[in-house]
């Protein structure tokens, strides 16, 4: 069994695996991480999924101890704005989708037509959104009291993917990436990990061609039984040393670039939304992600459409003079996996393993899921390799539903104004999502027709994008004709209801960070 890891590369991927290991596993193993103190953390990755919430509680961290070290704000849905028309908004929030008489919410939704937003009808989320409100009220009590919330180093350590389709946590996170791995660094040095700073300048294979040690430019080899390679887009261990190749999903998602702003600005007077925003663009899409003392923004796009510097361009206009002195960062990202992320005694997590543009903040999310199947298949003395097949077999899964869901997104998207627009429409798509596209103008999205390995994303989320891009006809069942609607309209009254009363009762999110302050 594996008892020293050598992890190499840091920033948050290599430190989420860092603070993890130790925080499962504690003495029993012994981890080191190597990083060079020249390679800067990429800093997209600065919102979440809300199946991070299990990644904290799994380490005993509770919010108020890390969330004012990383500038962290909370987050409740994905807002994408102008993705139909100008001016239109709609959103993909952290909320279970209600059923009635065994149809979705949506469904009955399309047949009733109780109001002109499908988000806001079927989603109390929607309107916290709007109206910039906070998960909690003033005395940290929750919206939704039906979770049962852990308390620190005591609580029940859970998984993400045990409580997929089971429960939905109300929100995510919006953090500083470098913070937070500054953060981590911390919590798992402090458990024994070692920290060196110094740059890989040779990996060295034995006969089999695994790992054998990695050798550092002032502390010599480093020998390791496991090596985990958190060196981004280079794949320095995994691509470079053992010739893993790297399948590009760039047929289906051609955005390969991106140029990011850190934006300082007054919240108090702008306010802090509670969601990530992705704004349409001729060429792509612009995120917006506020913090507590700026918001974090950046283009993605494809430079077949855009260059750089009209892309830089775009950025600063759309963010306008507070972004005059702000610094760019130029991003050429690689899309798609490698084949295979767990290679002899190497496994890759974060960017050298896979990554797709962050337009439903899946970045963190691929970090975690990784970090957490890792655990569930750690090898033994005989390295078993039933269990790194395991392990790529879910790796494969996650990142080839995600390129779905993502994919999805520019096929359902009514916008058409520009080159890249039309071409979304006509691109090609994975052979079973077209199947399902199909399938979806008959019968919405349920747990029957999405992709149908573990993703991160339940139906609903196919439905929120559907329903919220335009482009796709999709129709009731019929069967809701034949059905009493009473109990539909009582709960859409029921969200509206609710919806309102949070909104009177709950801070915004500044006033919430205020007090921390």
């Amino acid at each position: 069994m594996p008892k020293s890891i050598v992890i190499v590369g840091g920033g948050t991927a290599g430190w989420m695996t860092a603070a993890y290991l130790r925080a499962a596993f504690k003495d029993r193993i012994d981890v080191t991480l190597v990083e060079s103190g020249k390679v800067g953390t990429i800093g997209v990755g600065e919102a979440t999924f809300s199946d991070i919430r299990h990644f904290f509680q799994f380490l005993g961290l509770e919010e108020r101890e890390w969330m004012p070290a990383c500038n962290a704000t909370y987050k409740l849905a994905v807002r994408f704005e102008n993705w139909r028309k100008p001016g239109h908004h709609f959103y993909h929030p952290f909320e279970q989708m209600p059923t009635v008489d065994g149809f979705a919410l949506t469904d009955w939704w399309l047949r009733l037509r109780p109001g002109a937003r499908f988000d806001r009808d079927c989603f109390v989320m929607a309107a916290l959104c709007d109206e910039e409100r906070s998960p909690r009220f003033l005395d940290g009590s929750l919206i939704d009291q039906e979770y049962v919330e852990g308390s620190g180093v005591d609580a029940v350590r859970t998984t993400m993917s045990e409580h997929q389709g089971k429960t939905q946590f109300p929100y995510a996170y919006h953090f500083e990436a470098a913070l937070l791995a500054k953060y981590l660094t911390g919590y798992a040095t402090r458990r024994g990990a070692r920290h060196l700073v110094d740059d890989v300048v040779d990996v060295s294979l034995d006969e089999r061609g695994w790992i054998d040690h990695i050798v550092t430019k002032d502390h010599g080899p480093i020998t390791g039984d496991l090596f985990i390679d958190c060196t981004g887009f280079r794949g320095l261990l995994i691509n470079k040393a053992l010739g893993e190749p790297f399948e590009s999903y760039q047929e289906h998602l051609p955005n390969d670039s991106a140029v990011a702003l850190q934006v300082p600005l007054d919240m108090e007077k702008r306010g802090i939304r509670p969601c990530t925003t992705a704004t349409a663009q001729d060429s792509g899409w612009i995120w917006t992600i506020p913090l507590q003392g700026r918001i974090g923004t950046g283009y993605v796009y494809a430079k077949d459409y855009c260059d750089p510097e009209e892309a830089e361009r775009t950025l600063r206009a759309f963010v306008g003079p507070a972004a005059e002195d702000a610094e760019a960062n130029h991003i050429t990202m690689r899309i798609g996996r490698t084949r295979n992320s767990w290679v002899r005694n190497c496994v890759a997590v974060g960017l050298s393993s896979g990554f797709v543009e962050p337009l439903e903040s899946t970045g963190i999310f691929f970090i975690h899921h990784a970090i957490e199947q890792l655990v569930k298949f750690f090898p033994g003395d005989n390295w078993d390799p039933r269990l790194r097949d395991l392990y790529n077999s879910a790796i494969r899964n996650v990142m080839d539903g995600v390129r779905e869901f993502l994919v999805l997104h520019y096929q359902a998207a009514a916008k058409a104004d520009t080159p890249y627009w039309k071409d979304t429409k006509t691109r090609a798509v994975p052979d079973q999502l077209a199947e399902r596209l199909e399938r979806w103008q008959a019968k919405l999205p349920d747990s029957e027709n999405v992709f149908p390995n573990y993703h991160g994303l339940p139906p609903y989320s196919y439905m929120c994008i559907l329903l919220g891009g335009g482009a796709i006809p999709v129709h009731p069942s019929p069967a809701l004709d034949l059905l009493d609607d009473t109990a539909a309209r009582k709960e859409f009254q029921l969200i509206r209801d609710k919806a309102t009363s949070l909104v009177d009762t709950l801070p915004s999110q500044y006033q919430y960070f205020s007090q921390f302050r």
